[in-house]
Order: structure tokens, then C-alpha cells, then sequence
């Protein structure tokens, strides 16, 4: 069985971000970066396959420029096979449609049997390119993936998260695409064994220019941070002193 996990390189929650207005774009710090916690889920639970399945082999793929390889090689020092970078060069938005079709022009003719990806990114939470994968590729999917079992070789049996506690229950013939949901499992450590098989390892590199990536059909008018609309304000002096001023910031506010 081949199965490829979809990771993503984010920026760190709480780093603080500055826009670059001569680009219209982030201007990250090149050390704000981790893997997308969400796509950690998708990792261990095709690992878990790998673990029950003989001769199941995990790749890890990924879009983005350079930096993108950090977030790859942390994938299989948890444990996935080989790591594939799609080299795309520009920092700016690259939309789920588009991140779609390069993963999809990447996979369409490496026989995978499942394509897994984590329900959403921390970054932009648009939680669409799994299912856009599977429909450039015309596979069936599920999406918000809580429970996964493999049924045969050739099925696989899962729960997917719904509104008010529901679940749906379905059976999918594989190929198909996962996205999966954080608490399906506990994301393992990497193991020294292959963090030092990882450093030895090359990725397999791929221009993203020699894949298909349409024209975005959507674009980025404006970025900019939000106003601040309140500021918190510290009291000073012992309790009884604190406890007067915010007395009389209360009545001021007319919340007494």
C-alpha cells in the first residue's frame, strides 16, 4: 500500500506577523515555522497503517519555497519513507485550488492508495484542499475523518465528525482522500533512528512549474492586521487601593 500525507509549513500561532505593503503580503520571520499541528494527526494515523499493513510505504509532500524542507524532514523523522518538496519559489498566497492541482498533477500517476491530509491548516483554516484534491482527481473522499479502519486491501471503513455530536458512517473504495481530524489519535515523538536516517535522506525535489497549476481563481485585495478597538489597563497599589480604582472606573464606565 502507498499512502501520501499532505503536510504544511505554518507559522507559528502568537509570532507576531508585519506586513509588507510593497508586496501586499506577510513579511514572516524565517524562524517562525513548524508543521501544521493538523497534519500531524494525518501522519500518525498513516503510520498506524503502516504499522497493521506489511509493505505499506508513507510519503510526506509538500508546496512551498526553500524553508518548506524543514517541515518535510519532520515528517519522516516521525516517521514517513521519503519526503517530496514542490519547489514554488514565491512567497505570497497560494490558493487551496491551486495547492490542489499541484499535489493532484503530482499524484495522479504514483498510484497512491490513500491521499491523507489534516481536516485544516492553522493558518488559514479554509479547510478545503483535501476535498479539492479529490475532485481534480475524481476520487471519492471524507472529510473530518474521527475513526479509520481498513476493511480489505482495497476498502477502508471511516467516521466522520458532524454537527450536534453526529457521526456518519462510510465505507470508501480506495483510491480516496482523507482529511483527518485532530484527536483521531496521539501524534508520536521521532524516533532517533529516524531522525538520524533523515539527515542521511534526500527529498525528491520538483519544480512546481513542471506540474499543473492553473490561474487562481480568486485574489488577495488587501492584508492588514486589525485595529485595536480596546486596551487593557493594569491597577497599581495594594489590594484596597486596586479595589477603589476599579470601583470608580466602574462607575465611570456607568457599569454600577
Amino acid at each position: 500500500m502507498k499512502i501520501l500525507v499532505c503536510v504544511k509549513q505554518v507559522y507559528v500561532p502568537g509570532t507576531d506577523v508585519t506586513i509588507d505593503h510593497s508586496s501586499g503580503w506577510i513579511q514572516y520571520n524565517p524562524t517562525g515555522f513548524r508543521l501544521n499541528s493538523y497534519d500531524e494527526y494525518a501522519l500518525e494515523e498513516a503510520l498506524l497503517i503502516k504499522e497493521r499493513i506489511a509493505d505499506t510505504r508513507v510519503h510526506a509532500v509538500s508546496i512551498g519555497p526553500g524553508r518548506t524542507e524543514v517541515a518535510i524532514r519532520r515528517a519522516m523523522e516521525i516517521g514517513a519513507d521519503e519526503g517530496i518538496q514542490i519547489r514554488y519559489e514565491k512567497e505570497g498566497y497560494l490558493s487551496p485550488y491551486q495547492t490542489a492541482s499541484l499535489i493532484s498533477s503530482y499524484a495522479k500517476e504514483k498510484q497512491y492508495d490513500l491521499i491523507m491530509t489534516g481536516v485544516t491548516a492553522e493558518d488559514d483554516m479554509q479547510m478545503q484542499t483535501g476535498q479539492m484534491i479529490a475532485g481534480t482527481l475524481n476520487y471519492p473522499y471524507a472529510s473530518s475523518v474521527i475513526k479509520l479502519e481498513m476493511k480489505t486491501e482495497h476498502l477502508v471503513y471511516v467516521e466522520r465528525e458532524c454537527d450536534a455530536m453526529r457521526r456518519e458512517c462510510v465505507e470508501l473504495p480506495m483510491p480516496c482522500v482523507l482529511t483527518i481530524q485532530s484527536g483521531i489519535n496521539k501524534p508520536r515523538y521521532p524516533a532517533l533512528s529516524n531522525v538520524l536516517r533523515t539527515k542521511q535522506q534526500k527529498l525528491m525535489e520538483i519544480p512546481a512549474q513542471d506540474l499543473v497549476m492553473p490561474e487562481a481563481r480568486e485574489k488577495i485585495i488587501k492584508v492588514f492586521l486589525p485595529e485595536t478597538t480596546a486596551r487593557g489597563v493594569f491597577l497599581q497599589g495594594s489590594a484596597k487601593e486596586k479595589a477603589v480604582e476599579l470601583l470608580r472606573i466602574l462607575h465611570e464606565k456607568a457599569f454600577l
